[in-house]
């Protein structure tokens, strides 16, 4: 059976779509789970269709799918594992979302402008979600647009264990790249008892993803500077950041992020850049053509398995932070 049962006869179900069938499979393994057979397909105009092969009557149901180009269709899959599983009975629906499709559009910069952040958290409520889990959320803001419980995982102790067991943490000074980052920085100098360092940029609102680096706020002098963020995208933030900090005397820079969306030309441009490793989680898949030598991944499996243990047994998913939060 796919399931894992407990007392009173609860029991834990892992559903996946087609989108990341490797970190299912890792997050299986955690848990000590099957994931759930499940029928899904495509059909010629490109509509989805889904069917379980087992009853999900009155089970815990956890629906794990995170949202990899192609974005929308990822999405629209586990929209409609979730009214599935509503319509078949299940008891609880919590949905597991590693990375968090159109985080990013999270409030209104000019007029006419929408908030897909909040559109998506409405669509996986009418679909009939009970729950939420996302690892890293863009803004802490955006669990506030979910009418229910939202876990909020951080991937910042499994990041900052690895980047504090390689390097000599007196040399260390943690950077963030803009001022949106500076209080998740923060959290990083608490933990690896580091200085702090701010990149000022401005955004030409004009250009997509085309950023100006102004000037580094701190001393980096002779320090081995770890750039920390959420996400890496197009990589050019990343690598014009690196740039200012080398100008500024940087003895080295390491960039370390939750989620590698590496999109475009991004692979080519951390390999091309003086930045000496990039560290990410596994929230994305990432091909083998993107795993050039500076890149190191980390599982964020035995995370998210601990923390759907702990919604099926009704512990508390933020003692997994105790100290880090």
């Amino acid at each position: 059976m796919s399931g894992i049962k407990a007392t009173g006869e609860k029991k834990l179900m892992l559903f996946a779509g087609r989108a990341y069938p490797e970190l299912a499979e890792e997050v299986a393994a955690e848990l000590g789970a099957d994931l759930t057979p499940t029928s899904a397909y495509d059909f010629a105009n490109g509509e989805v269709f889904v069917r379980f092969e087992e009853s999900v009557r009155g089970c815990d149901a956890f629906v794990l799918q995170s949202h990899s180009a192609p974005l929308n269709k990822w999405i629209m899959e586990q929209l409609i594992m979730v009214d599935t599983l509503k319509r078949a009975s299940a008891k609880r629906i919590t949905v597991v979302i590693p990375f968090y499709g159109y985080a990013r559009q999270d409030k209104k910069h000019r007029g006419r402008e929408p908030i897909t952040a909040r559109l998506m958290a409405d669509l996986f409520k009418t679909a009939g979600a009970d729950r939420l889990m996302a690892v890293d959320l863009h803004t802490s803001q955006i669990q506030g647009f979910f009418d229910g419980p939202v876990d909020h995982l951080f991937a910042l102790p499994l990041l900052a264990q690895y980047v504090g067991n390689r390097i000599d943490r007196s040399k260390i000074t943690i950077v963030s790249p803009d001022a949106g980052r500076v209080r998740v920085a923060e959290r990083w100098t608490d933990t690896l008892n580091a200085p702090l360092a701010i990149i000022h940029k401005r955004r030409d609102p004009m250009v997509a993803n085309e950023v100006k680096v102004h000037e580094v706020v701190g001393d980096v002098r002779g320090r081995t500077c770890v750039i920390v963020d959420d996400m890496i995208d197009t990589g050019g933030t990343i690598v014009k950041a690196a740039d200012a900090l080398f100008d500024n005397g940087a003895a080295d820079v390491i960039v370390t992020a939750t989620h590698g969306v590496f999109s475009g030309a991004a692979i080519d441009r951390l390999k091309n850049s003086r930045v000496s490793e990039v560290v990410v989680c596994n929230t994305l898949p990432i091909s083998e053509e993107q795993r050039i030598d500076k890149l190191t991944v980390l599982s964020i499996a035995p995370l998210l398995g601990r923390a759907i243990r702990e919604v099926f047994d009704d512990g508390s998913v933020t003692s997994l932070f105790d100290g880090h939060a």
